[in-house]
């Protein structure tokens, strides 16, 4: 698809969309809301983005960024905090598999898995109104992990299919094949096997008593094949994706090293993104306990107040802004003209600091691993979750940008939305920034 069309599209309707001729690849698992492949493409394409430039996104999720660059052959990069997002964008980025080899191997599992499930009276392909009558044979998450997730997530006998399946791949698969499976089946685990629903936020719906878990499962690595057959070593680029924070970037690249960013990170507000992949990140038991996800909060920027904590101290990066300080005080004059008094309520001042001071981290850590001349994309909404005090999330990252020494060349919009408490347009904008080192 040309650029030009791509662009007619970019309206409210669908400028946020994944289009049909973009599915490939980006549609094995991706975040509700993720931002949309056209339009990274038409940022690599505005920044001359060719084989030889250096890509990063240093907010990765499921790698929209790097996957778009490896489509072109353009090396890209990525940095996520979630384990779940980062697992997926590794996975998302590994074409060099044999797409037959994986099919062969997905159906190999899945006949095991077929018997291993009948062998308790339990027939995937027709879903059981009720349980069967021995509960004990069926295998569930440690009460430390079902802990984790929001109640209800899955019902008893899918998750006990799910858990079936996942053994089994991890004991018999291949190493080469293990993580394609695994992605696949976190896909058809959260959209066909779970009970849960996404709006903008994570939430649970109807309950259903069982589902099919094999052949969704099968389908997604069917899938996974076919775009394999059609992209397979067609680009060679490399990708890297890195599990790490995006305040510390230095630890992680070298000097100088990357010419374009392109990303789009969380917005202040109250969702909690490691909620919404809470259910695959407990499967894959890529969060065992609380510590552990404890620990993976504190690696992300603080965008909401679940994430808040004691110690944190990224407000002293913005304490020289007063636009942050003046934001931060009306929100907390805000929450005492209205009475309100919960603990999540009381950190919101807090955390707007918290948040803006997080990316000024971010933009100071980067200026070392640009090169001279980098250009960069960053996809920032607007936002009025705390008491309806709206906060221009671009201005104020201008700002930023601004007083660390970037020079910032423009501001586009990308699409608005309507605000159901304020009834006011919110702005979703791309800030370009240039580093001139």
């Amino acid at each position: 698809m040309s650029y030009a069309i791509a662009r007619q599209r970019n309206n409210n309707l669908d400028a946020n969309k994944l289009y049909n001729e973009d599915r490939a690849i980006h549609e094995w698992y991706r975040f509700v809301l993720s931002f949309p492949p056209h339009l990274v493409r038409q940022y690599l394409e505005r920044f001359a983005a060719t084989p030889g430039k250096r890509v990063l996104d240093p907010f990765c999720g499921t790698g929209t960024t790097v996957v778009e660059c490896k489509k072109l052959g353009i090396e890209g990069v990525g940095i996520e905090g979630n384990p779940i997002a980062h697992f997926a964008s590794g996975v998302k980025t590994d074409w060099s598999i044999n797409p037959d080899a994986l099919v062969i191997e997905a159906q190999r599992l899945a006949e095991i898995v077929r018997e291993q499930l009948l062998a308790i009276g339990i027939q995937d392909e027709m879903p059981l109104i009720q349980m069967p009558a021995d509960h004990t044979a069926l295998r569930s998450l440690p009460p430390e992990q079902a802990n984790l997730l929001l109640t209800n997530s899955i019902s008893p006998l899918p998750l006990h299919k799910a858990l079936v399946l996942r053994d089994a791949i991890y004991e018999q698969a291949s190493a080469r094949h293990a993580n394609h499976l695994l992605l696949a089946l976190v896909k058809a685990l959260v959209i066909s096997a779970s009970n849960l629903h996404f709006g903008p936020e994570v939430g649970v719906g109807a309950i259903k008593n069982d589902a099919v878990v094999i052949a969704p499962w099968l389908a997604n690595v069917q899938a996974m094949a076919q775009d394999i057959a059609m992209l397979h070593d067609e680009c060679p680029a490399p990708s890297n994706i890195h599990l790490g924070d995006a305040r510390n970037i230095a630890a992680m690249l070298p000097q100088q090293s990357i010419d374009i960013v392109i990303t789009s990170p969380p917005y202040p507000n109250e969702k909690d993104y490691t909620r919404t992949t809470r259910l695959e990140s407990v499967f894959l038991s890529f969060v065992q306990n609380k510590a552990d996800l404890r620990a993976m909060k504190k690696g992300l920027v603080r965008s909401n107040t679940r994430g808040v904590y004691k110690e944190d101290n990224d407000h002293e990066s913005v304490e020289n802004l007063p636009s942050i300080q003046t934001l931060a005080d009306s929100i907390e004059q805000r929450r005492v003209e209205l009475g309100k008094t919960s603990g999540f309520e009381r950190l919101y001042a807090r955390v707007t600091r918290l948040y803006f001071g997080g990316m000024a981290r971010h933009l100071s850590e980067l200026r070392s691993r640009l090169a001279p001349g980098a250009q960069l994309a960053y996809v920032v909404g607007d936002q009025a979750s705390y008491f309806r005090v709206m906060i221009r999330t671009g201005e104020i990252f201008c700002e930023i940008a601004e007083h660390l020494g970037y020079n910032v060349v423009g501001v586009d919009l990308f699409r608005t939305r309507l605000a159901t408490a304020t009834r006011e347009q919110m702005r979703e904008e791309v800030v370009i920034l240039q580093w001139q080192g």
